[in-house]
């Protein structure tokens, strides 16, 4: 089965029960927002809103709620893509196997865009940017915000649709200093296609046109957000995806998808800038009001009987987990291909992906001396040289003997098999003075920052330990030490104050230093031990989130030894909230309390989760 549209996809998930209609009237104003996080903490089903305020447009949330919702979603169709993509890592394939890959290239040819030769479905009415559901999810957020567009640009020139980027870049609709209905917010973030295209309409005489998309079949989505293989189009990868092509249309100069529920199309003003956010994003934190790029906006198309498709941003794990966890599904088959050497790579949800990735490499080129990183080395910087995955800030990596086991995916076990062989001495591996990603405020300014490596590669070389080392004692300020994983130690310490509270850590280092710390390689430094320790979620993202690299790693016994800094105890990374940090995303109480009695005996939502 293929979905035509948004309500052919919202029909099928209600007929096979995964899907509940809201009935009640519910405030885009942080309400919807809150009934959204709920449903998806507790693996609910995905949301219909029959009635939103202020808008007349229905809505629709969670889709993607689940691993195995996603997998329902695209059941019919994600097996003949895998084939597709396992051709495109290694065309050998069809020779060992010809009977399993007879239809990938029908499938890709099937899939390809076509142009709607009726009237396309988005052309049925027209509307204006303060009538879309003006969706708030965060008390901060400077707007109502789009956050599934699909944001369609094509390079000066070109007619070509296959030569168009599609991406999942922020839209603000309202707010700040936007003209209401007259003009929107775009915000992208570093190594985005759309940034090239940019720049090319900025050295040409050309208008920058853009359509944003929101919408139609849910593959649309997810094309907007997929790493693709090179020389594959989204709108191809979408057509497979959904098992229908991407229909198409074009009105005014504009690109507009046929199957869409809205499309908004305008032109990208060249040299204007104006404040976009702030807005709760998928750290866990605001990414705070910036000057991005201004959309001037020409229509406002809606198909009948149309669904607004929104998710929520925030602390993950969220909705667009399920991205990753597809993402993952698709393309593990093109991991070896680019990047040679690497068997796995886990971009950690918890962390908010960027800030922490985890990898499995292989080590082969000395095999006749002592065993230390060599080949991981040149592998860690292929990584962070390559695409979306140069925004990784702490990147782990390791390889293991044959008989070893060691898998990127269980976290856990990845952090055991690593500390139990890291030197600290050795295997450390800074770089400074260089970008991060867009929404990581733990730098000393925006998109700036360090990174480190950290490559194990060696036999085990200590036991991890849970027990605390003896005679132990915190110097004063200190307290609460937990545990979280063997060999892992989180300290409450006194709250970030400024430049005095890096030399305290200092002090803190020295001060400890007489103790036995063998079995605990690694002392994380958190403003409450206790929520860091309590979970696994929170350990990777207190302690990954809020620490720059060079500034805020430390050690136990360090030194530098020409340009190169290691510890010979503990590593201990200073995971306290910073001034220039961006604040934590919290619910507003009020809209909790409202929203509490939807959920309570009597209310319509009462017994969905």
């Amino acid at each position: 089965m293929s979905y035509a549209s948004m309500r052919d996809c919202a029909n099928d998930l209600e007929r096979h029960g995964h899907l509940v209609r809201i009935k009640t009237p519910i405030d885009p104003n942080l309400e919807m927002a809150e009934i959204h996080r709920r449903v998806f903490d507790a693996g609910g089903p995905a949301l219909l809103f029959e009635q939103i305020k202020g808008s007349p447009f229905q809505g629709i949330s969670n889709i993607y709620g689940t691993f195995e919702r996603t997998d329902f979603l695209f059941r019919h169709t994600i097996k003949a893509l895998q084939r597709v993509i396992e051709l495109k890592a290694d065309p050998g394939n069809f020779f060992k196997a010809p009977l399993n890959y007879l239809g990938a290239p029908f499938t890709a040819l099937k899939a390809l865009p076509r142009k709607a030769r009726f009237r396309a479905p988005i052309l049925y009415g027209t509307t204006t940017i303060d009538q879309l559901p003006q969706v708030v999810s965060w008390p901060m957020d400077g707007g109502g915000f789009v956050t599934l567009p699909q944001v369609l640009t094509l390079p000066p020139g070109s007619s070509n649709l296959m030569h168009a980027n599609v991406g999942m870049y922020r839209i603000q609709m309202t707010g700040n200093d936007y003209r209401t209905n007259e003009e929107i917010g775009l915000h992208y973030q570093l190594h985005r296609g759309i940034g090239v295209h940019h720049t090319a309409y900025n050295n040409s005489d050309e208008p920058f046109r853009a359509s944003v998309f929101i919408g139609g079949p849910p593959s649309h989505a997810f094309a907007a957000i997929m790493p693709m293989p090179e020389g594959l189009s989204e709108l191809t990868f979408a057509g497979m995806l959904g098992g229908r092509r991407f229909s198409w249309v074009r009105k005014n100069g504009h690109i507009l998808s046929g199957d869409a529920d809205f499309v908004i199309t305008g032109i990208v003003q060249k040299g204007v800038k104006k404040p976009e956010g702030p807005f709760g994003d998928h750290l866990g934190y605001y990414s705070l009001q910036h000057d991005f790029p201004v959309m001037k906006v020409e229509q406002v198309y809606y198909r009948k009987d149309p669904l607004w498709h929104f998710t929520v941003v925030g602390r993950p794990p969220q909705e667009d987990s399920s991205f990753g966890y597809l993402i993952h599904q698709l393309v593990k088959e093109l991991t070896p291909q680019e990047f040679p050497g690497i068997k796995e790579i886990n971009a950690v949800d918890a962390a908010g992906v960027h800030p922490l990735l985890l990898a499995v490499g292989s080590e082969r080129y000395m095999p006749f001396r002592d065993k230390k990183p060599e080949e991981i080395l040149a592998q860690a910087n292929r990584i962070l040289g390559s695409g979306q995955t140069s925004l990784a800030k702490f990147l782990i990596i390791t390889a293991a003997d044959p008989g070893e086991k060691v898998s990127a995916k269980d976290i856990p076990g990845f952090f055991k098999f690593v500390l139990e062989r890291i030197d600290w001495r050795r295997d450390l591996h800074f770089h400074t003075n260089t970008t991060i990603d867009t929404l990581d405020y733990s730098g000393d300014n925006w998109n700036a920052g360090s990174k480190v490596v950290m490559a194990a590669c060696d036999h085990p070389r200590r036991t991890l330990s849970t027990q605390l080392p003896d005679k132990f004692h915190l110097p004063g300020g200190f307290s609460e030490a937990q545990f979280v994983l063997p060999g892992i130690l989180i300290i409450k310490a006194p709250p970030f104050t400024g430049e005095e509270s890096y030399q305290q850590v200092s002090s803190f280092c020295r001060e400890i230093a007489h103790l036995d710390w063998e079995g605990i390689p690694l002392i994380i430094l958190a403003d409450d031990s206790r929520f860091s320790a309590a979970t696994l979620n929170n350990f990777l993202w207190t302690a990954f989130t809020r620490a720059n690299p060079a500034r805020d790693i430390q050690g136990v016994k360090s030194f530098h030894e020409f340009k190169h800094w290691g510890c010979e105890g503990p590593l201990v990374i200073d995971a306290r909230i910073k001034p220039h940090h961006a604040p934590v995303l919290e619910t507003d109480p009020m809209v909790k309390a409202k929203v509490d009695k939807l959920f309570a005996r009597g209310g319509e939502l009462y017994g969905i989760i």
